[in-house]
């Protein structure tokens, strides 16, 4: 037998009120286990389901419980008994066993074991025996043996023993038969003068004759019944519900007939309708997980996207920030240069005003030119005269002909700088005239540029307003986007938790609906057992993800199992 070390020498404590539950195939391999039992084993579920079941025997266990055991289980029958597990971790707890055939029709496709908590001095009493079994089992020396669970000696006290927990049937057939010859013995002990071998026929003629007919139809009025009704018993402990008991008596025994007849169609739908629910109650949370998982998923990609749009949002409003101070730098640029083109335009209108005054002077000078000039004719002309009245006073008038020719001579070159002056200031006024007409010109085109650059200005101011507004409504936006993405996260968090959840209930589900498949009803005829090599492959994965475990875990690890008969030896 197997040998699952190392042990420590401490009791896990059994959790009150608990049942743990655990299938097997022919071969003791694990198909199935309940919750209770997983968290007692210190197992995962992953590495017990496949894995033979004497993965959790005891050395302390004798070999002699789990010889009964499989004789009695391989009979078709019931087997019940204390047993000392151990738990991965090397301690240890105690469990009352109930192992039961799990049929289909007269063979066994299965074994259940349902094991409940055991009081505390049957503990004691099974600790010392299990103790003095493997002692005598190392002495070779046998005191003790199983038989049904139930402990007998190896001396003629335990023959008589045994010998007592003869069948009901043998007990009736050898009672009547005891009846039959007593009461031969004492109508005979009436006739004294009956030879002995006549009274030693007479008594096994009776015991044959009446006896055995008594105790024939006694067993079919009382044991046949009995055992018609343990038989149907046992099938409803096994989980099938499918048959049922012909009752033809209205005794006792049919009473209690249509008693289990009741009782099984009362588990029957009991069972039909928690199955029902359980599969209904399934789907809902595969489909609960599913649209978990897909609105997991979308959140998740939700997330991503804000934080995408949050980072986009990031570099627009740095680029709407670096516009807005743009924008305010092109203001201030604007409200300088309409400063400028205003101290610009006062001084072309000041230039434009001496132009005028130049004009005007030019004009006034221009006059004073055309007077000069009439002198200067006028002069020419007295000058002429004052010559014509020296020419005819003669040698008297020679002195002042000289003076009047000089005169003369003066006013001719005062005509002619007047007539040069006259033409510079006429030049002088033409261009004057144009200047002032440029700067007047100039004038309105600065007084224009004045107004488009204080339009600019304004524009600028407009765009710079906007900008702001735009950067303050930006950033609002972000921090609208920053509020949403931290909201999202913490959806797609309670998200993943509700997912869990529902995986977790999915989970739970299948549990259920793994339990109530152990009763077999009239829809499921067939009892189909999970392979549990399939389950042992499948559940691999999920062993070698856990390599890393802490090193008493790998010190507890059980070696590559034998997939004989005898592999179910704990319970």
């Amino acid at each position: 037998m197997r040998l699952n070390t190392p042990v420590v020498d401490k009791e896990f404590p059994f959790p009150p009120g608990e049942t743990l539950v655990s299938t097997t195939d022919l071969k003791g391999r694990i198909t199935y286990c309940n919750p209770a039992f997983i968290l007692v084993s210190g197992y995962q579920r992953e590495e017990l389901l496949g894995q033979p079941h004497n993965m959790i025997r005891h050395p302390d266990m004798p070999e002699e419980a789990f010889r009964d055991m499989w004789q009695t289980i391989e009979a078709g029958l019931p087997w019940s008994a204390l047993v000392k597990n151990r738990r991965k971790d090397g301690t240890h707890y105690w469990v009352k066993a109930n192992v039961t055939p799990l049929m289909e029709g007269d063979q066994p496709v299965g074994f259940m074991s349902v094991r409940t908590a055991p009081e505390r001095s049957d503990v004691e009493a099974a600790e010392k025996l299990y103790r003095d079994m493997r002692a005598e089992a190392q002495s070779g020396r046998r005191v003790h043996t199983l038989s049904g669970g139930h402990v007998h000696r190896n001396d003629l006290s335990g023959r008589l023993q045994r010998l007592m927990r003869l069948g009901l049937t043998g007990k009736v057939a050898g009672l009547c038969m005891a009846a039959a010859g007593l009461g031969f013995a004492a109508g005979a002990g009436l006739s004294a003068d009956v030879p002995a071998w006549q009274l030693a026929l007479g008594f096994l003629a009776s015991v044959v004759l009446l006896g055995a007919p008594a105790a024939w139809a006694v067993t079919e009025l009382t044991v046949a019944p009995l055992d018609r009704l343990l038989d149907f018993s046992n099938r409803m402990a096994a989980g099938d519900l499918t048959s049922s008991i012909a009752v033809s008596r209205n005794d006792v025994f049919g009473k209690f007939g249509n008693a289990l007849n009741q009782l099984n169609v009362n588990l029957r739908s009991i069972v039909r309708d928690a199955r029902t629910e359980v599969e209904q109650m399934l789907l809902a949370t595969r489909e609960i997980a599913e649209g978990n998982q897909d609105l997991s998923s979308r959140t998740e990609s939700q997330a991503s996207s804000l934080q995408e749009t949050a980072a986009s949002m990031e570099q627009i409003t740095g680029t709407v920030k670096t516009s807005s101070d743009t924008a305010s730098q092109a203001a201030s640029l604007a409200q300088q240069t309409t400063a400028v083109t205003q101290r610009t335009s006062h001084a072309v209108g000041e230039i434009t005003s001496t132009m005028q005054g130049i004009e005007e002077s030019s004009r006034r000078i221009g006059e004073i030119i055309q007077v000069i000039d009439s002198i200067a004719f006028q002069t020419n002309i007295l000058a002429l005269n004052a010559a014509v009245e020296a020419a005819r006073a003669g040698e008297q008038g020679r002195g002042f002909a000289v003076v009047a020719a000089e005169v003369r001579a003066l006013a001719s070159r005062t005509a002619t700088a007047a007539k040069e002056v006259k033409h510079l200031i006429t030049d002088s006024a033409e261009k004057v005239g144009a200047g002032s007409r440029i700067t007047s010109a100039a004038q309105q085109t600065m007084q224009e540029a004045l107004q488009s650059v204080q339009g600019v200005n304004h524009l600028v101011e407009s765009i710079s307003h906007g900008a702001h507004e735009q950067l303050s409504g930006i950033s609002q936006i972000n921090s609208a986007v920053a509020q949403l993405d931290s909201i999202t996260q913490q959806n797609a968090a309670a998200v993943e938790q509700i997912a869990a959840a529902s995986m977790a209930l999915a989970s739970r589900a299948k549990v259920v609906a793994e339990t109530v498949q152990v009763f077999r009803l009239d829809d499921h005829p067939q009892r189909t057992m999970p392979d549990a090599v399939a389950l042992r492959k499948a559940h691999k994965p999920a062993i070698a993800s856990k390599a890393s475990a802490p090193a008493q875990a790998r010190a507890t690890a059980q070696p590559a199992l034998s997939m004989a008969d005898g592999d179910w030896e704990s319970h």
